[in-house]
């Protein structure tokens, strides 16, 4: 198995919609490539009291993730860390793909309490509830004359 010398995959990049004219829209980060983009996937699911929140995050572990609300914004950002003094004796790399490194993705969820807000990690999958917010009724509005 060789390493490939021009990236991902060469055709994915001499084929891509931007040919690399507009390097702001292809979306390539340095750190996870063209593919970043595909990073927290998340379902976002309404029941009847609740809103519920399903985002992916294969490979991390419940330390790794923080969870943060501040002014009606829900953040959750993963901090992903390899340990680069491990040495193996079976073998050189010839190609590594794992890395350290962040992500993070932001909610608008309007004015919530942190209690209100529930979250469990399992199966590579972050599970987040929080209540809907209750509509506050605007005040009727009355007419007066103009004199």
């Amino acid at each position: 198995m060789l390493p490939s010398i021009f990236g991902e995959n060469l055709f994915d990049d001499l084929f891509d919609e931007s040919f690399g004219m507009f390097p702001a829209w292809n979306g390539r980060s340095p750190l996870y490539g063209k593919r970043g983009k595909n990073l927290m996937k998340t379902d976002v699911r309404e029941t009847e009291n609740t809103y519920e929140l399903d985002i992916d995050l294969p490979g991390c572990k419940k330390d790794e993730l923080h969870m943060e609300l501040k002014d009606g914004y829900l953040t959750i950002q993963a901090v992903k860390s390899l340990d680069r003094d491990e040495k193996d004796d079976a073998g050189r790399y010839i190609r590594q793909e794992r890395y350290a490194g962040s992500c993070s993705r932001s909610f608008y969820v309007g004015d919530l309490e942190p209690e209100d807000v529930t979250a469990r990690y399992e199966d590579g999958i972050l599970r987040i509830s929080m209540p809907k917010q209750v509509k506050k009724e605007l005040p009727k509005s009355t007419t007066n004359a103009i004199g």
